[in-house]
């Protein structure tokens, strides 16, 4: 009963005008982003950040519209990933599999229509399963101490940059850079500068959102220039649109199996959407009897690795608000977001700001029934933004950087910052080192010094504490193999499964 009164408080929020307009307008903004190869959710809530601060939005407010614009990224990557063979983002990878031999065999429309129904399958189910258990796991960590908050800050390193890199190395090299700009400012202890350089601006530290733009945005805008300056095309030609009824039910099983599947590996700090869509394939196809047909143009090919990857989108938002732990990188940027407004995500969340957390809920419940509408429909709407120029894309990116980030700070430094950050992003992404960790390290590193202090003067300096508790242990050994397995797991996660056989008409 108590989640139903929580439930009914959300929808009050949600259904005001101005918040569902909100929910409403980031879905058609997400679904934009998603579809444009190489943007992705990260770049796309990281973007309009500045945006939602220049219009002045409240944190319920802005949150709903992120997040919106964040499923909406979600559903709006397989659009590119079936008509032009390259992932709107790197969840939406697996969905090329088998989304573009289907275009190539003339059901572009089914499996855009599949794949918009798995997507949504998979979506609502996993805000279901944010609505049932972040509650359970906002009490649980009321039992953290200062001990078990630095190794569950040390997991969220370990298992986001373990999984999300393809070299565990680069990942704790990214990590320390991000460490290192949280070390920037007055100590929290002593109030005495830090690497400041004798810079009045820096006394503060660095921004979360001056960065955060920096590396995603402005960074996304050079690699923009460098390697897609030209109009893009439609790949495969959209026709009629229908609804594949038959597939649809046949994908039935397969929708809610990877659906739970997507959602496990979202909770999971660091996991992400893209581990949710690979695994939610294999798993398909290991299960599958015809197992031979996938990666030539199986509808289960599209509907497993859609349903997985939304369903993980939801479930990283469960410990990004119950913990104050991001589950992936758009969770991070929105962490990021929630920490600007002076709202401290954790177990206090939903008893101190309950408007917030249950507004947001019953927005995505909204935002999902929209997003069907959208992408079922409407789809050839979205197809047509893949050929927008790029001499319209890229001045309205930098426009809304510059703007948002100005407005926000009024400072010309923050600025010259912002621009740095993405120098320093473009070249980490040349070196094919992440920027995710970088991201967390400077979201997380303040709160994870200050819990490793608390353990020190608790314990007059015993660094055994840090291991005084089952949960702290448990923590760094989730922490520790989160960290190692991907050493050897990685050829399985580098390379996904190939196509059966070679279509006659696909040019590769």
């Amino acid at each position: 009963m108590e989640i139903l009164s929580n439930l009914a408080l959300g929808f009050s929020v949600a259904l005001t005008p101005w918040t569902l307009a909100l929910a409403i307008g980031g879905a058609f903004i997400g679904t934009i982003i998603g579809a444009l190869p190489g943007l992705g959710p990260s770049n796309g809530v990281a973007i309009l950040i500045p945006l939602a601060f220049t219009f002045g939005l409240d944190a319920t407010a802005a949150l709903v519209l992120l997040t919106s614009v964040y499923y909406g990224a979600m559903y709006g990557g397989r659009i590119s990933s079936i008509l032009l063979n390259i992932p709107g983002d790197e969840p939406a990878m697996m969905t090329t599999l088998d989304g573009y031999p289907m275009a190539r065999q003339g059901r572009a429309g089914d499996a855009l229509v599949i794949s918009g129904v798995a997507s949504f399958v998979g979506a609502f189910l996993a805000t279901v399963g944010l609505m049932l258990l972040a509650p359970i796991l906002a009490r649980v960590a009321y039992l953290f101490g200062p001990a078990e908050y630095f190794a569950l800050y040390l997991l969220a390193f370990c298992t986001l940059g373990g999984i999300a890199s393809k070299n565990q190395a680069k990942a704790a090299l990214a990590s320390c850079i991000g460490l290192a700009f949280a070390m920037i400012g007055l100590d929290n202890t002593t109030g005495v500068p830090r690497f400041t350089g004798g810079n009045l601006h820096l006394m503060d530290g660095v921004d979360f959102l001056v960065a955060i733009v920096g590396l995603f945005a402005i960074a996304e805008v050079f690699f923009f220039i460098e390697s897609h300056g030209k109009q893009s095309a439609i790949g495969v030609k959209l026709d009629k649109v229908t609804i594949p009824v038959r597939d649809i039910l046949n994908s039935g099983w397969t929708m809610l199996r990877c659906t739970v599947i997507g959602f496990i590996a979202g909770v999971l700090p660091g996991a992400g959407a893209s581990l949710g869509s690979f695994l939610a394939y294999i798993s398909e196809k290991s299960l599958a009897r015809d197992k031979d047909t996938f990666g030539t143009g199986n509808p289960r090919g599209v509907a497993a690795p859609e349903a997985g990857n939304n369903a993980a989108a939801g479930g990283a938002l469960v410990p990004m608000l119950t913990l104050g732990v991001p589950g992936s990188g758009t969770t991070a940027v929105l962490l990021a977001l929630l920490m600007t407004l002076n709202i401290t995500p954790g177990p206090t969340l939903f008893a101190d700001r309950p408007e917030v957390v249950w507004g947001l809920i019953a927005s995505l419940f909204i935002a999902n029934f929209v997003l069907l509408v959208m992408n079922v429909p409407l789809v050839k709407i979205f197809v047509r933004v893949l050929s927008v120029p790029s001499w319209v894309l890229l001045p309205g990116v930098t426009m809304v950087s510059f703007v948002g980030i100005y407005s926000l700070s009024g400072s010309y430094f923050d600025l010259l910052l912002m621009v740095g950050f993405g120098v320093l992003g473009y070249f980490l992404r040349k070196l094919d080192v992440p920027t995710v960790p970088v991201i967390l390290g400077i979201l997380l590193g303040n709160a994870m010094e200050d819990n490793l202090r608390r353990a020190m003067v608790i314990s007059d300096g015993d660094w055994t504490f840090l291991f005084s508790s089952p949960i702290a242990i448990g923590l760094w050994v989730f922490a520790i193999a989160g960290f190692v397995a991907p050493m050897f797991l990685r050829g399985f996660l580098k390379r996904p499964p190939q196509p059966a056989t070679a279509l006659p008409n696909d040019p590769d």
